[in-house]
Order: structure tokens, then sequence, then C-alpha cells
């Protein structure tokens, strides 16, 4: 159909190809482009479009190439696209994609040359690992839980300690005849150790205000 003008009055589901390739077409890929349930091969390359790749693609089992490479298109390639089990060829080279690769039947099977030109890109078959993702940062009530323990820890440090100076210090008095002025000085160090744990475990509550139940 190159070369020749048509105006469509609607989008005809039995095209089975699809080629707007090296036009200057712009915006985004629209989702209904999905729809077209008979459609085989489906080229949008070199042109200046924009935004995400469809995950409605996936709903094209039918499809045997897809091809999107010289464009701007942006995000995740969509795991979706792993669903289209008849596709052969698949160009999505040099455009601004990011994230992991998907993993999954055809997929598998793909060369480098499919993902070349997208820097933010990771995983097979590419040699840039993604390493490991990254965790969902923690609850307010997993901090306030997490702080907690600490304040139990540090606490159990403190009193620890405390015990191993008191032990240290009995020994010392049985042995030279109870100094009085060691005996002060212990009570006094105990005192001032628990006065300064308890005074801390609660400005952190105070500071974290009332929890959520």
């Amino acid at each position: 159909m190159k070369g020749a003008e048509f105006q469509f009055e609607r989008i005809l589901t039995i095209f089975t190809a699809i080629d707007m390739s090296s036009n200057r077409f712009e915006g985004e890929i629209p989702e209904i482009v999905g729809k077209l349930s008979s459609l085989q091969v489906l080229n949008f390359s070199h042109n200046n479009l924009i935004g995400h790749i469809p995950s409605s693609i996936g709903n094209l089992t039918q499809l045997e190439s897809l091809d999107v490479s010289s464009n701007k298109l942006t995000g995740h390639i969509p795991p979706q696209l792993t669903a289209l089990g008849f596709l052969e060829v698949l160009n999505l080279s040099e455009n601004r994609l990011v994230g992991p690769i998907p993993m999954g039947k055809q997929f598998n099977t793909f060369p480098n040359d499919s993902y070349i030109g997208n820097p933010g890109l990771c995983g097979f078959p590419l040699s840039k690992t993604c390493g490991i993702p990254n965790e969902a940062p923690p609850s307010h009530d997993e901090k306030a839980d997490s702080e907690s323990v600490f304040e139990w820890k540090a606490a159990l440090m403190g009193y620890g300690s405390g015990l191993v100076f008191g032990i240290s210090a009995a020994y010392i008095m049985l042995t030279l005849g109870r100094p009085f002025w060691l005996v002060k000085m212990v009570e006094e160090a105990t005192y001032k150790l628990k006065t300064y744990l308890t005074t801390r475990a609660r400005a952190r509550a105070r500071a974290r205000g009332p929890r959520n139940l």
C-alpha cells in the first residue's frame, strides 16, 4: 500500500500487515493497536514516536514481526509481549528503553541486535546485568519496629556492660575490704547509664508519634 493514498473511515481488524516506517510520525503508539487481532507484521520504525510501548500489543497473538526501532520510546519493555508465541522478528533498537528485558518463550531467542542503542536496558542477552532488584522501602511500622529493636539492643548492651563492670567491682570490694568510694562511683555510673537509655528511648517514641493500628 506504500506509494498510494487511502482514506479509511475505520481501521479494519482483518489487516495482517501494517508498515508505517520511515515517516515523520510523532506522538505515542495508540493502545487500540492491540485490537488488530489478525495482525502478523507491525512496523513503526524510523519515526519520532515517544511514550511507552503499549502493553496491548501482547494481545496480538498472531504477530510474527514487531519493529519499533529508531524512535524515542521510553519506559520498560511490557512483559505482556512474552505471550507472543509466534513472534520471530523483534527490533526495539535505538530507543530510550530502560529496565530488565522480559524472559520467556520467544524472548529467550532474540539476539543482542534486537536491543542495541538502549543504554538503560539490562539482562539476557545483553552483557549488562540488572543486579539484585531494589527492595521496597520499609513501611512506617517496619521502621518503628526496627528502631525499637535497635533501642532494646542498645539497652541490653549497656546493661550487659554495666553488669560486667559491677561484678568486677564487687570482686575488688570483696578482695580489698569494701572501699566505699568505689561503691559510690559504681552506683552513680549505673544510675546515669539507666537514665540516659530511658530518656533516649522516650525521645524516639515521641518523635515517631502514635502508631497506626
